[in-house]
């Protein structure tokens, strides 16, 4: 009983962090139109979420002598690397080829976990992340613009590579004892590092603040610039990333990693709905299948659940335990 709470309060935060990081297109689109970099938006979604977060780094602040290796690889690939390469990508090759790209990153979840690690994945894991990936090449329709750029290409593998880093990272310390650091005190200092990070890369110097300070047009209706920049530091980056390292550390990195491919889908559904964008038939097809390989991979691991009290038998053991080993 105890397992299966701690698997559907898990699966229940994955969702969230979906739901949550899929709602950051809709709102920075109007921003982008209205004026603001791309590379802007994203350091005011990193900075704003740092300061938010900013009493738990203070509490935690333990944690920068205990563990700073973990902070600052969360801070670089998990916050920085993941937007930086995919919005560099972007500026190269099609939005719906980087998306597809970088959301291989389950498939490399489990290769790190079979290779690296050399523990077993189950097949349905494996077949949860081809029918995912599958679902999501639908989603964002990756055959309606293939130009191919090596260096494009390059660049969204390596936002696929750095969210690996980020599930890989956020089940550190998944164990319950007294060694593993906070989750919340991790976030906060990755923000930190990432904001720093991102300083350099965004130089937010030369941004157009005062589009901060007008509306952005959405469908036809004007919201104002700040209801918009707020939703994107409060709900798609600290309410998300919380939600995400949390579930990580219920599920394992690699089921995880399967279900935030639902990202993509809420993004669609959002653009649908909020900004017009019409879903055609190959994309509701796609939702579907996605959904399909995030329900098989999730259930792929019957006995997982680190909060549980409880022993682990055996055969199971072999998957939760994911990347703990290292």
């Amino acid at each position: 009983m105890h397992v299966s709470r701690g698997r559907n309060t898990g699966l229940g935060l994955a969702l969230a962090s979906a739901l949550a990081f899929g709602g950051s297109g809709v709102a920075a689109k109007p921003l982008i139109e209205a004026g603001l970099d791309p590379l802007h938006v994203v350091w005011l979604r990193v900075a704003g979420a740092a300061l938010v977060m900013l009493p738990l780094a203070w509490r935690h602040r333990a944690l920068v002598r205990d563990r700073p290796l973990l902070l600052a690889g969360f801070g670089l690939f998990a916050v920085a690397g993941v937007q930086a390469c995919y919005f560099a990508a972007i500026s190269r090759i099609p939005v719906g080829v980087a998306l597809l790209v970088e959301y291989l990153a389950p498939a490399l979840v489990l290769g790190w976990v079979r290779f690296v690690q050399r523990r077993p994945v189950t097949r349905a894991a494996a077949l949860g992340v081809v029918l995912a990936v599958g679902g999501l090449a639908c989603v964002v329709e990756v055959w309606a613009g293939l130009g191919f750029d090596a260096v494009g290409l390059l660049l969204a593998l390596g936002a696929a590579c750095c969210q690996v880093g980020y599930f890989v990272l956020s089940d550190q310390g998944g164990d319950a004892g007294a060694d593993a650091p906070d989750p919340l005190g991790v976030i906060a200092y990755g923000l930190l590092v990432g904001a720093l990070v991102l300083t350099v890369v965004a130089r937010p110097w030369q941004a157009e603040w005062s589009v901060l300070a007008g509306g952005a047009d959405m469908d036809g209706s004007t919201v104002p610039a700040w209801v918009l920049l707020g939703w994107i530091v409060a709900v798609a980056t600290v309410l998300a990333y919380v939600t995400g390292v949390l579930s990580v550390r219920r599920l394992s990195p690699q089921v995880a990693g399967v279900v935030a491919c639902l990202e993509a889908v809420v993004a669609t559904v959002f653009a649908w709905v909020l900004l017009g964008e019409a879903l055609s038939a190959p994309q509701l097809v796609g939702g579907c299948v996605v959904l399909v390989g995030a329900f098989i991979a999730q259930s792929s691991t019957p006995g997982h659940d680190r909060t549980a009290g409880e022993a682990v038998p055996e055969p199971e053991r072999e998957l939760s335990d994911g990347v703990r080993a290292s």
